[in-house]
């Protein structure tokens, strides 16, 4: 048997006629049965291909006994065309169906553009087709079963078969040869009227126009909306409609934040899943839009052997970018698995947008044709990458809604807790205030009982004649008396103190001279204030006409004496101490000036806290319970005033109270 011509070639073909190769190649590969294996640029669909691959073109088909690649290199400025060639109109972007090698011819014959040439290479020779496949084979180093399915078939390869060789030829000569004359020439020779070209551009407007208001649709209900479910398949249902699609489906990659819930939208060609555990396991489909009933569902489905995330798809995904699959058969021929998966499923072409949320893979929105290989557009892919995004934005709401309704209740919780808390707290410290005061009058009751009669028999035996007592025991009476003397102001403050803060205080107001109380002031210390050699002044500045005051008299007086003491005390021998008052708009002014050891500013806040005193070497040197200038605060604000103080250690103190003018009537406190 003679051998076959050789008929590899390097030359410039017409795109239709390099096209029409590529399907007499794979005419050949399916007579040989299982045991070829055919390859497109269709394979490079699910990965990210570099530069240098894009404008490639190609059709391999590699088995032991026969071996042949069409290698082509689409020419700068063709690509569009090409892209297009096959299922649209280039100049109004309108569908075509997929047709057979001589309608694609007719099609192609149709474009009013020049000769579409394409750089070719033919060829037979094995070492030549394993160079192409270690090419190919390294596009998919992160593919492992491909990669190795690659490596086995460059493996297989040997020279042709003699007579698969002669049949491929006459395959050739009877199929395409003819037919080169004639494509050429009615491609030239054919042209479309001008009412043909209006109205298929009047169509695709129109599509474009509905393709715009669907997009508005679906981000108006997203806006309107926070409803997850609802939102995801209204918009599945909406777009599936519009691209005429056998199925649409969401499918969720496991991990992704947000979870779908159950919802009811009408029509059976619309469902949600209730959470389950595919999460677990990868991910699951959990939208669902089909065509007709007769279109198999495949909601809840989820792959666990062949779908994995090392797959070279998965950084298609993560990148942002969409996979274009015309042709399962073609595309997935080297992995069995997954096309096995593909097929049960149903699924002969499909087109694949991410769903990014937070610049993660969340999930996929996915075109199905089911029984027939599609050519999809570059309309087509643009809106479902819109309304992938619109879908990611949607899944943004209602993360974000569903974090704040979280910490709203989380909040209402922790304030729920703090108010019981503070509550409690509340009840405690008002019992134990209760139990204080109580405990603070009966105690101070039973001091004051004995503390009389210290004081009155201290005091009568100090009045006896000297000579019935001997000096040493006068001391001692007199140290028993003012002993008792302080303990009985001690306990008087002490009750005063609780009084006020229990809102048991009555306040006795009546008229009274400002300058003969501040006068019987200065004169009831004036003793105590020489003992100390301390002058104590009187700087009245009072309108003899406007000398009556109405306050509680008895109240005001106890403030002074308390101001005033402290002053004398704290004031070192031959200094000052001095009182003034004086009237401004029915306010009553008191100032006590001293020239005392000063307060420092760190202590001036707790001036008029209970029980606070000056800082340890002083309480050694000055006597005192810390409790007279709280008490004094609390009568000042009994009568509505205020007090300040002024202070600089060393130099001195100013205290100035603020009493206003009360109404001639009994208050509480």
């Amino acid at each position: 048997m003679l051998s076959s011509p050789d008929l590899s070639f390097s030359r410039n073909l017409p795109l239709a006629v390099f096209n029409q190769l590529g399907e007499l190649l794979q005419q050949m590969a399916s007579s040989l049965g299982n045991t070829g294996l055919v390859l497109t640029e269709a394979v490079l669909a699910r990965i990210y291909i570099p530069k240098e691959w894009q404008n490639q073109r190609f059709t391999v088909v590699v088995s032991e006994h026969f071996s042949v690649l069409l290698r082509g290199n689409l020419e700068q400025g063709c690509q569009e065309e090409y892209s297009e060639l096959s299922n649209t109109n280039p100049l109004t972007g309108i569908a075509q169906p997929y047709g057979k090698p001589q309608k694609r011819l007719q099609q192609a014959a149709q474009l009013p553009l020049p000769l579409t040439a394409v750089s070719s290479k033919l060829t037979f020779n094995s070492e030549a087709i394993a160079s192409f496949l270690l090419e190919l084979k390294d596009l998919f180093v992160s593919d492992s079963d491909t990669y190795q399915n690659l490596s086995h078939y460059i493996q297989i390869l040997h020279p042709n078969d003699a007579t698969l060789q002669s049949k491929f030829t006459l395959l050739l000569l009877e199929y395409l040869l003819p037919q080169n004359n004639e494509i050429v020439t009615e491609y030239i020779s054919v042209n479309q009227s001008d009412d043909s070209i209006f109205q298929a551009m009047e169509n695709a407007l129109k599509k474009q126009i509905f393709q715009e208001r669907l997009l508005n649709q679906v981000t108006t209900k997203i806006r309107k909306s926070l409803d997850l479910p609802v939102i995801m398949a209204t918009a599945i249902a909406q777009v599936r409609d519009f691209l005429e699609l056998d199925r649409l489906v969401i499918y969720k990659f496991e991990g992704s934040k947000v979870n779908p819930q159950n919802s009811t939208i009408n029509g059976q060609n619309s469902a949600q899943p209730p959470i389950q555990d595919w999460q677990k396991e990868g991910g699951c489909i959990v939208y669902e839009a089909r065509g007709t009933d007769n279109i198999p569902s495949v909601l809840h489905y989820q792959e666990k052997n062949c779908f994995i995330r090392t797959s070279a798809c998965w950084e298609k995904y993560r990148q942002g970018f969409t996979l274009v699959v015309n042709d399962v058969e073609k595309t997935y021929g080297l992995e069995e698995c997954l096309l096995n998966f593909l097929r049960t499923s149903r699924v002969r072409a499909k087109l694949a947008a991410p769903i990014m949320f937070e610049e993660k893979l969340w999930g996929l929105l996915i075109a199905h044709q089911c029984d027939s290989p599609r050519q999809w557009n570059e309309n087509e892919k643009n809106l479902l990458n819109s309304i992938a995004e619109q879908l990611a934005i949607a899944i943004h709401q209602s993360e974000l809604m569903r974090s704040l309704t979280q910490e709203k209740q989380t909040l209402e919780q922790r304030v729920l807790e703090r108010t019981i808390a503070l509550r409690d707290a509340l009840l405690a410290a008002e019992a134990a205030s209760r139990l204080r005061n109580e405990f603070l009058a009966t105690i101070s009751h039973e001091l004051l009982t004995p503390l009389t009669y210290v004081i009155g028999m201290s005091s009568t035996l100090l009045r006896w004649p000297l000579g019935e007592l001997s000096q040493r025991q006068r001391d001692y009476l007199q140290t028993i008396h003012d002993s008792g003397e302080h303990l009985l102001e001690m306990i008087n403050d002490i009750l005063d103190l609780s009084q006020i803060e229990a809102g048991k205080t009555v306040l006795n107001i009546n008229e009274f001279s400002l300058a003969s109380m501040a006068e019987n002031a200065i004169a009831a210390l004036l003793d105590k204030a020489t003992k100390k050699q301390v002058n104590l002044k009187l700087d009245l500045q009072i309108d003899p006409r406007r000398d009556r005051f109405c306050a509680d008299g008895e109240r005001i007086e106890q403030i002074l004496w308390n101001l005033l003491t402290n002053a004398i005390k704290f004031t070192p021998e031959g200094g000052s101490v001095t009182l003034r008052i004086w009237v401004e708009d029915n306010t009553a002014i008191f100032q006590i000036e001293d020239t005392g050891i000063g307060i420092s500013e760190e202590q001036l806040p707790l001036m008029f806290e209970k029980f606070q005193q000056l800082d340890t070497p002083y309480r050694r040197r000055y006597e005192g319970t810390g409790l007279g200038l709280a008490l004094t605060k609390q009568l000042v604000e009994l009568h509505r005033g205020r007090i300040e103080v002024e202070s600089t250690v060393g130099i001195g103190s100013i205290f100035t109270v603020w009493i206003p003018a009360q109404l001639v009537r009994v208050l509480l406190a």
